[in-house]
């Protein structure tokens, strides 16, 4: 610890957040071949502006496809169940994923089980979108729609950086 930082030893306080006590946000949906829907749904444990910082609890329906993307902050992956394909790579529990800030991960497609996940973003939360045509391409292929985003609860200041990808993409995705 640096001497700019022995002013906040003991300034503040841990808190303890149980899974339990968050609500669960469907974030992302799109509808398979079957017709089923399948989705995304996210736990925030913290989402802190100052310093900025994310951190949550992933949960994707079995078949999921992400589309490849990264995060404007150094981002970090952790599988806790299920599994899930990125790129060409199986990743099951036990898996420690890592994406810095300017790189991209995926596609990813959640496995027959589905995968959990959870996720520490050390910056701003939000992500940025990479190969949209490579995705759309990839959907196409495999008859998935994806559907609007649904709505999601996160605090005022904070800009949901979603693209809708329900729709073709009209300019640069935030």
């Amino acid at each position: 610890m640096d001497e700019a930082d022995e002013g906040d030893v003991g300034a503040v306080e841990a808190t303890i957040t149980r899974l339990d006590d968050l609500d669960s946000q469907q974030v992302r949906v799109q509808r398979h071949p079957d017709g089923s829907e399948r989705s995304v749904w996210d736990r925030w444990f913290v989402i802190r502006r100052d310093p900025a910082f994310v951190s949550l609890h992933t949960r994707w329906d079995p078949g999921f496809v992400m589309h490849r993307h990264g995060h404007k902050g150094h981002h970090v992956v952790y599988v806790l169940a299920g599994g899930m394909w990125c790129d060409d790579t199986w990743c099951g529990p036990g898996t420690h994923i890592e994406v810095p800030l300017g790189a991209a991960a995926g596609p990813c497609v959640a496995g027959p089980d589905g995968v959990e996940l959870f996720e520490v973003t050390a910056g701003d939360g939000g992500s940025w979108e990479a190969d949209p045509e490579g995705f759309a391409a990839l959907m196409a292929e495999r008859g998935i729609t994806p559907l609007p985003n649904p709505p999601i609860a996160l605090p005022e200041w904070m800009v949901d950086s979603r693209r809708d990808l329900s729709t073709p993409e009209v300019g640069p995705a935030g």
